[in-house]
């Protein structure tokens, strides 16, 4: 028993001087040969478990050559994303914006198989797809990042108090329009409709297109940008808000007289007279080409206007429509409608990975990025706008001069149904194939339809 135990001593200096002998190495000595076969078989090398990868799909709108900013924001938060969320690998999937709302998320929505990430529109097209449970909650994860108040407004992408999409940036619609030709014409911005259409009259006297404009080929809501100011302008906010509520009617007098308005551009030659026939791309390019007067268009058209292929980068500024006597003069078509959802069928891993995304995409650096870079009416409430200057500065001017505030998209407001009529009413009726009653009539049997 006694040399037992004393064996068993001697086999515990052994092995306490071999571990001292291996603690010392830090000091930079080589460790204590292992002399055993077994012994060294079993030392491995300890290498941390690599993630297991894992794919999610990103839908994008950001396609077009006017839009290559945004898209490098993009591509920079989805390397910071894959860079903190182990094994994530994201698939870019960039569709034209129309096609994507219209088309490809309508039936994979209705399929129930939305992509994991993809680009939404606000308001009617929230509602159905989070009343059909395609959408996830937002409301618990940006208050857990700290988000919850930060935007701007959250409204369209609001359903019964929920949150189930976030803007990545608002817009405004107004008139971009060129000083040296208004110069050249001897005349100023106007404040008046009638004033609107002596600028128009002086820049076809010159040979200048006054307006351009391509709603055509599937661009039709192009036109209804402008209609939608011209209905707000005679009618006031109410009467886009009361069309599903059914509170009022596309052939209200104000309807109808917004309709003629925009007939007597077209007929008057003020309007591209190949409105109907030209694509949104084509029409826009005939502005910062220099070879239209004005162009209708959002806030995000400042960066084709500012881009390299532009001539009119030093002449191109911007000014809310003019007033028409009506109760929604001062006031700016604007909102937070384009933005990012989320599927509600995701793993745990997606779930963290769409977590980080809204992280790292919702910063105010981002934002700023985005205003000066590509003209982006910011979706963040900013505490400046940062070094952004020229058109994009005028631009955001143009909302805060709009003195009793904004209006959303009438496409917020009404089904998607609603929408493509108007869109191919719109287009008849700058065809001359109706007349603005007629019209009317046509839209007010696709709401009740509805």
């Amino acid at each position: 028993m006694k040399k037992t135990k004393n064996a068993l001593s001697m086999a515990m200096v052994v092995a306490v001087t071999v571990t001292s002998a291996a603690c010392g190495n830090g000091g930079g000595s080589k460790p204590a040969a292992v002399t055993s076969p077994d012994a060294a078989a079993s030392v491995k090398p300890v290498e941390a478990a690599k993630a297991k990868e894992f794919k999610m799909t990103l839908r994008h709108i950001e396609v077009r050559d006017t839009a290559k900013s945004n898209l490098a924001i993009l591509q920079d938060v989805v390397k910071a994303t894959e860079a903190e969320v182990p094994g994530l690998k994201f698939e870019l999937d960039g569709v034209e914006d129309v096609v994507n709302r219209d088309t490809k998320l309508k039936a994979e929505m209705q399929a129930g198989s939305p992509p994991p990430i993809f680009d939404l529109f606000g308001g009617a097209d929230t509602t159905n797809y989070a009343k059909a449970g395609r959408l996830l909650e937002l409301t618990p994860i940006i208050a857990e990042l700290g988000l919850k108040d930060k935007f701007m407004n959250l409204n369209e992408f609001s359903v019964d108090g929920k949150v189930y999409g976030l803007p990545r940036s608002g817009f405004i619609e107004g008139v971009f329009y060129n000083k040296k030709m208004f110069a050249e014409a001897g005349v100023q911005v106007p404040k008046t409709w009638d004033e609107f259409l002596k600028v128009c009259e002086a820049l076809k006297a010159k040979g200048i297109t006054p307006i351009a404009m391509g709603g055509g080929s599937g661009d039709g809501w192009v036109i209804n940008m402008l209609t939608n100011t011209l209905m707000v302008r005679l009618g006031g906010p109410e009467i886009q808000e009361g069309f599903a509520k059914g509170k009022s009617k596309w052939t209200d007098a104000p309807v109808i007289e917004a309709f003629k308005k925009l007939e007597e551009l077209k007929q008057k030659g003020y309007l591209d007279k190949n409105v109907i026939a030209t694509k949104y791309a084509d029409g826009q390019a005939k502005f910062y080409t220099g070879q239209a007067g004005m162009l209708f268009d959002g806030s995000w058209a400042a960066s084709g206007i500012m881009g390299k292929n532009s001539k009119v980068a030093d002449d191109a500024s911007f000014f809310n429509f003019p007033s028409m006597g009506g109760p929604g003069d001062d006031m700016i078509n604007g909102g937070w409608s384009n933005g990012y959802g989320f599927s509600s069928k995701l793993n745990e891993n997606e779930l963290k990975a769409v977590k980080s995304f809204i992280k790292n995409f919702y910063t105010e650096a981002n934002q700023k990025r985005a205003l000066k870079e590509s003209g982006n009416t910011p979706a963040l409430k900013l505490s400046d706008i940062g070094d952004a200057k020229g058109l994009v500065a005028e631009v955001v001017q143009g909302q805060v001069s709009a003195k009793k505030g904004a209006f959303p998209a009438f496409d917020a407001l009404v089904s998607p149904a609603v929408k493509k009529t108007l869109e191919a009413t719109m287009e008849e009726l700058l065809g001359g194939k109706v007349t603005p009653e007629k019209a009317a009539e046509k839209m007010q049997a696709a709401q009740t339809a509805k």
